[in-house]
């Protein structure tokens, strides 16, 4: 659904964002987690064998983010044999460090969360029949009593690292609410955990090293593919602990409690950073198969273009708080700023009857000079005080747009940049430059004018935007003609001509025009949430 593509789609706009920058390729894993009671249970119930659904599920979310335009460079699966080695390497040094040890274990264990909960995280509900079960207290699933005897991890002694980890780096997990969170769960009780669980029950998953009647217990099996990706156990010093974690809050806790105690305890260091998000909703409610309202992404490809679903999630997306989806909400957002705002202002500067030239027209110092400050009036040219606000604005975009991919907050990227087009669009309403008489040759080099500042405010905006919608980047930049080697971030001299140097954009032809950059959606009739 569209909680797996969302957190997905923030580390492919985080990764893109990095590259963009200069920092490098840079490693980008995702994949899928398959082992575990609830995989051995979900393959049960479909009649499979568990090597066979996996494989079919992990096929689907391969394909939904090729689809997506997900740009990972690794996709690992935890029943690859190169992860096998790792898990087997790490649960070693666990043992071996003496953090390991046998005991007998019960409580209430969630199949569907793979954890077990404590009895005040358990309630007693009735199901559709009227019978009364226990349930999660959070989730509403089902747990059952469970009694065994496991490995125990000694988690308990890692209460006060941990807590120290937390206070010297207060950015190791953001946003800030979910730092908070995780220092309230650090100041009750923190018991040893259990980590394998009686083969004789879980077969699905990889056999503790030397203890063939126990299974490793499928979150320290899951953790350790980032160790697995980074070429853990002989090459991941190159990497690691230089790793930022996309988790969803539902799991924050096996990420920024459990994960951190563990490596602590193989002898390595946590992450850099583990950036959290929130969780979608539809229409106010949380999507549930029961309530018919699950939102299929590969349906809102169709729906709204990949690349416009992928500006809705990640515009409307705030990782601290819960977002919520509905069709009419989508298709108002994209065609207000992707069709009218950005598609617009491309559309009117590029077409023949205001650009007849075709080219990146010249810019002129006369009717825009530098000299005058916003707060000073006209001066000499043409310019108004509120087209020199325009060119602060653009100017200091690409430092507020880093700012916030840097704090995880890249809604707050998007709204910088579309306040600026809404400031340029302004901007060429103001002086209507189809209006003038371009017989006259100083009203034909202020209409050049406002179109080439137009079209380096475009620029700007196309390679900023290319970490969340790439392929209408590539559009805008390629009809403006900007080629694929000046679409970095190194590349945003923006209105060099303003600045008395050279452009190397002026007169040069625009590319050719295939068409609207992101045609109109029209609005369903009778539509329910479930199907989009």
């Amino acid at each position: 659904h569209i909680g797996h593509l969302y957190s997905a789609l923030l580390a492919d706009a985080l990764h893109r964002h990095h590259r963009l920058q200069g920092g490098g390729e840079g490693r980008f894993a995702t994949g899928t987690d398959e082992h575990g009671l609830k995989i051995q249970s979900a393959a049960a119930a479909a009649g499979t064998s568990p090597e066979c659904f996996c494989d079919r599920v992990s096929a689907q979310f391969r394909a939904l983010f090729m689809q997506a335009g997900i740009s990972y460079t690794d996709f690992i699966r935890t029943t690859e044999l190169r992860h096998r080695r790792a898990v087997e390497h790490f649960w070693t040094a666990l043992r071996e460090q003496g953090w390991l040890y046998q005991a007998h274990y019960e409580g209430w264990y969630c199949t569907a969360e793979e954890s077990f909960l404590a009895a005040s995280q358990v309630t007693e509900r009735p199901d559709s029949q009227g019978h009364l079960h226990k349930v999660s207290l959070e989730s509403g699933h089902q747990v059952h009593w469970t009694k065994e005897e496991n490995y125990m991890f000694k988690l308990s002694h890692f209460q006060e690292p941990l807590l120290k980890w937390l206070r010297e780096s207060k950015a190791a997990i953001t946003p800030e609410p979910f730092y908070q969170q995780v220092l309230q769960w650090l100041e009750q009780d923190l018991p040893d955990l259990s980590v394998s669980r009686d083969r004789n029950r879980l077969q699905w998953g990889i056999p503790v090293p030397g203890d063939a009647t126990q299974t490793i217990y499928v979150w320290v099996d899951a953790l350790v593919n980032y160790l697995t990706v980074a070429g853990y156990p002989e090459a991941h010093h190159a990497l690691w602990p230089n790793a930022y974690h996309i988790v969803g809050k539902d799991i924050l806790k096996f990420h920024a409690i459990y994960w951190p105690a563990l490596l602590m305890a193989a002898g390595l260091e946590p992450p850099a950073q583990i950036l959290v998000h929130s969780h979608w909703t539809v229409q106010g409610q949380k999507m549930s198969k029961s309530l018919g309202n699950v939102v299929d992404p590969v349906a809102c490809f169709q729906r709204y273009s990949v690349d416009g679903f992928r500006y809705f999630l990640l515009r409307q997306g705030v990782p601290d708080r819960d977002c919520d989806y509905y069709d009419e909400k989508a298709i108002n957002l994209v065609n207000a700023e992707l069709a009218d705002a950005l598609g617009g202002l491309l559309n009117r500067c590029t077409a023949p009857g205001l650009n007849p030239s075709g080219t990146y027209p010249g810019f002129s110092e006369a009717c825009f000079p530098r000299d005058v400050c916003a707060q000073n009036g006209r001066g000499s040219g043409r310019a108004l005080p509120e087209d020199y606000r325009l060119v602060s604005s653009v100017e200091a975009l690409p430092s507020q747009v880093n700012a916030s991919f840097e704090s995880f907050q890249i809604y707050k990227a998007l709204e910088s940049i579309m306040d600026c087009v809404r400031q340029t669009n302004g901007f060429i309403q103001r002086h209507m430059p189809w209006k003038l008489q371009c017989e006259n040759p100083e009203q034909e080099r202020w209409r050049d004018t406002v179109i080439h500042i137009v079209l380096e405010c475009l620029r700007v905006y196309g390679v900023l935007l290319q970490p969340v919608i790439p392929t209408i980047a590539d559009k805008l930049l390629s009809r403006l003609g900007v080629s694929s080697t000046e679409r970095s971030f190194r590349n945003l001299n923006f209105l060099s001509r303003y600045h008395g140097d050279k452009s190397p954009f002026e007169g040069r032809r625009l590319g050719p025009d295939t068409g609207l950059l992101f045609p109109r959606l029209e609005k369903p009739k009778n539509r329910s949430p479930g199907d989009t």
